[in-house]
């Protein structure tokens, strides 16, 4: 199983100064190109010992002071990031024959910001955010559906739920971009930008 990409390539020329408007660029051609849920990503953590384990999670803001995400503190990755704040983030645009890579470091969001972004959830996953201890044990969906329905009785569609204590957001802070765009022969372009010195400079890689 082997694909030949036959994609335009990237050029040093071609990016912008920051890479969070070149990011920018890149995810709104992945979503007006019918990308199935582009803000799809996979975020690897590890823990104190270095052990890592990945997962699949949903952008939800990226500005000029990074890439965030929300989840329950409690969960596998907030207690590995709470340990290693080290994380990386993988984009995978694969019909467009792109990723983007993310490396750095995860620090948590103010708590108004969190509650903020709570209000605007969908009523059913701020449900959810109270019924799943994310990464905990349970003994049968059963248990999960009745900790739901308890709740949806609490707070009936168009009541104010509040937010978890223990859910919120994380803001990685990234100390290089990669933006990968496959070529034919498997001479792929890779431009990392690098923080560093108050400024970002741009580097090629091999493929």
């Amino acid at each position: 199983m082997r694909e030949q990409y036959r994609s335009e390539g990237l050029l040093e020329a071609e990016l912008t100064a920051d890479p969070l408007e070149q990011f920018d660029r890149w995810f709104k051609e992945a979503a007006y190109g019918g990308i199935y849920e582009p803000n799809a990503m996979v975020v690897s953590t590890a823990d104190a010992e270095g052990r890592p384990s990945s997962r699949t999670v949903l952008l939800k803001q990226y500005d000029h002071r990074g890439f965030t995400f929300f989840t329950n503190y409690g969960s596998r990755k907030g207690r590995e990031l709470a340990e290693n704040p080290n994380i990386s983030l993988l984009f995978p645009w694969y019909p467009l024959a792109r990723q983007v890579i993310v490396c750095g470091t995860a620090e948590r969001v103010p708590r108004h910001e969190s509650v903020a972004y709570f209000r605007v959830r969908p009523h059913g996953s701020q449900l959810g955010a109270w019924a799943s201890r994310q990464s905990a044990p349970i003994a049968s969906r059963a248990e999960l559906d009745r900790s739901y329905a308890e709740l949806a009785d609490r707070y009936p569609e168009g009541e104010q739920v509040p937010a978890p204590p223990e859910w919120g957001g994380f803001r990685v802070v990234p100390q290089t971009v990669e933006f990968w765009q496959g070529r034919e022969n498997r001479l792929h372009d890779r431009l990392r930008y690098v923080r560093g010195g108050g400024g970002w400079t741009v580097e090629r890689l091999c493929p």
